[in-house]
């Protein structure tokens, strides 16, 4: 993936790119970011950047934002908007 300018990550933070509601388990994405909407408890993250992702079990606070490649998802509680190119 090229690296993107300013005016690029300005209109996908705008949500120019497509994006999934996220609430049950997801798989085979290629995510960029999460934006956590409500307290979300994950049970499972695939995300190739993260040390020890597989031992992510844990609830991320409403609010936050995770940017890096996801590519597998599952949470037992919550809502996520998982942004795509």
């Amino acid at each position: 993936m090229a690296i993107k300018n300013n005016n690029e990550l300005l209109r996908d933070a705008l949500g120019k790119g497509k994006c999934d509601v996220i609430n049950a388990a997801v798989t085979g994405k290629d995510y960029y970011a999460l934006h956590f909407i409500t307290d979300t408890v994950v049970t499972a993250i695939t995300a190739p950047n993260l040390t020890n992702a597989d031992r992510l079990q844990v609830t991320i606070p409403a609010g936050t934002v995770l940017f890096t490649n996801v590519t597998e998802l599952t949470v037992s509680s919550g809502l996520v908007i998982g942004y795509t190119n």
